[in-house]
């Protein structure tokens, strides 16, 4: 299995578009394929924040229409799936740019996007076990104890991590640094949590290098365990990285 596991895009698609290209993929067919039969993969949040969300959702549907990527939902990628359904959602946070986006559509080509991005959505597993075990893709990370188990408490680590229930001042999350404690074999990858450089702990690799945020994009190319990034295009936003 030879896979290219790209980090939160967030709707940057023209940065998706560049590494896919750094790497090896042809866009010949409106979406990536590489000549060497290698397959993408993403760890979740596809949109919000970012300029181009409904391209990225269109590339990344189409993708995994033609068996040629492993996509797992993210916080992002479960909001918009709810507010797609009609549910109440505060449409913030990153959401407002997506939403802008559909709204700008005329009504069928909302409801194109809308069908094709619950679809993909609907068909992801929360989590991915691929190479016989060997490596994990989630989008929050995941316990060693919760791989290939599909609770209301496993969906609830891998969208948002290993959450207390407490609020930081600045309203986000208290979260619990799962991957000092993780002890597994197979490799986990993950994203959720941007950092400047990726983050390599315990036999897991977060590869959010904050595209959205100004920093850069990222593929951590398996099984090689080799790093590929392009830069961030949009305006650096330093408080938004983990502070290691």
């Amino acid at each position: 299995m030879r896979l290219d596991i790209i980090g939160d895009i967030h709707g940057c698609f023209a940065e998706f578009k560049e590494l896919t290209l750094k790497i090896g993929y042809s866009w010949n067919r409106g979406f990536p394929v590489h000549p060497s039969n290698r397959k993408l993969a993403f760890v979740g949040d596809l949109t919000d924040r970012g300029p181009q969300s409904l391209a990225v959702i269109n590339v990344i549907y189409n993708l995994a229409a033609n068996d040629l990527a492993y996509y797992v939902p993210g916080n992002h990628c479960n909001k918009l799936y709810r507010y797609f359904l009609g549910n109440k959602v505060q449409i913030t946070h990153g959401l407002e740019t997506t939403v802008a986006e559909y709204e700008r559509l005329d009504s069928q080509e909302q409801i194109e996007i809308k069908q094709k991005f619950m679809e993909l959505y609907e068909k992801a597993p929360l989590h991915h076990v691929l190479d016989n075990s060997k490596l994990v893709i989630a989008h929050a990370g995941i316990k060693e104890s919760y791989i290939g188990k599909h609770s209301s408490k496993v969906k609830t680590f891998v969208l948002y991590g290993d959450i207390t229930g407490e609020k930081n001042p600045d309203g986000t999350p208290v979260r619990r640094d799962w991957a000092k404690q993780y002890e597994g074999k197979a490799v986990i990858v993950y994203g959720h949590t941007p950092v400047k450089e990726v983050r390599k702990v315990n036999n897991t690799y977060n590869i959010d290098t904050g595209a959205v945020f100004g920093n850069k994009l990222t593929a951590l190319r398996y099984p090689e365990m080799e790093l590929i990034s392009v830069p961030s295009s949009l305006p650096y936003v330093e408080e938004k990285f983990r502070k290691i």
